[in-house]
């Protein structure tokens, strides 16, 4: 690994595939955990709330405890990625198998970051393919606009996330920003349907300061409003990520040069790989 890499790769189980990664290995979730894992339970944490925030423990925890180490560091890029999901060297036409998979893992800085400061997961769109699903996830929406069953440019990370992870709390939450961003942010979820997934994201230690600041402060808004006890059912239990998951597709392009980057799927479990 590059010694102006670091990669923490995040999750909520020990697995034998990840200790052969030359990643930094983090541990959030109740589960237990080999001396190789960097624990989130420690120190200025939220571990209790991990069950609502995912990855977002130990990202936090790395932010109040550890980036400090590191923030005058220009030179130095910082990244995270999850147990199933990594960071690709940018190959081109190459056949990624379970037998080569740790070959083609990002350990080297690519000459192509050169004129940047933060690296983000290429995009994903979001348009609902599927009629029934429109109907019975979106029926709401369509009450308010019959034409977005017509219309796929109508399909935005809006509807998606009132289909998926309760109808009006991405509204909701946005109601707790600034003015300024209120607006920039409620615009690109209306009218965007692409977005940058899985709070994936590689940068300058600067650059992780200013969103780790920006993010937790939104988020703990955001609990004011939504707090933990209602957040039962699997589609609104994480919300608290899902809602970072697009925030950080917006606030990358306010605050940063940023280039998209390829990344992989990979289920060491149950032997399923494919590029999400």
């Amino acid at each position: 690994m590059n010694k102006n890499l670091l990669i923490y790769c995040v999750t909520n189980k020990d697995l034998a595939f990840l200790r052969k990664l030359e990643y930094k290995l983090a541990a959030v979730g109740k589960n237990k955990f080999s001396s190789d894992y960097i624990n989130s339970d420690n120190l200025d944490n939220i571990f209790y709330k991990e069950e609502f925030y995912s990855e977002l423990t130990f990202h936090y925890w790395f932010w109040k405890n550890e980036l400090k180490k590191f923030i005058h560091r220009d030179d130095l890029w910082i990244g995270f990625c999850q147990k199933r999901r990594f960071w690709l060297q940018n190959e081109k036409n190459v056949e990624i198998n379970f037998e080569n998979i740790n070959d083609y893992l990002l350990r080297e800085i690519p000459k192509e970051w050169k004129n940047y400061d933060a690296i983000i997961c290429e995009p994903i769109r979001v348009e609902v393919n599927k009629i029934s699903k429109l109907i019975k996830k979106g029926w709401r929406n369509l009450l308010k606009d019959p034409t977005i069953f017509f219309d796929k440019r109508k399909h935005s990370i809006k509807l998606h996330f009132d289909m998926y992870h309760g109808y009006g709390l991405l509204d909701k939450a946005i109601e707790k920003m600034d003015d300024k961003n209120k607006f920039k942010f409620q615009n690109f979820v209306n009218y965007s349907n692409t977005f940058n997934p899985h709070i994936m994201l590689i940068a300058k230690p600067k650059i992780l300061d200013l969103w780790f600041h920006d993010l937790f402060e939104w988020l703990f808004e955001c609990e004011k409003i939504f707090k933990f006890d209602n957040l039962k059912d699997y589609e609104t239990k994480r919300l608290y990520a899902y809602l970072a998951e697009r925030y950080l597709s917006y606030w990358i392009t306010e605050h940063t040069r940023y280039k998209e980057w390829p990344y992989i799927f990979y289920d060491s479990e149950k032997k399923n790989i494919y590029g999400d």
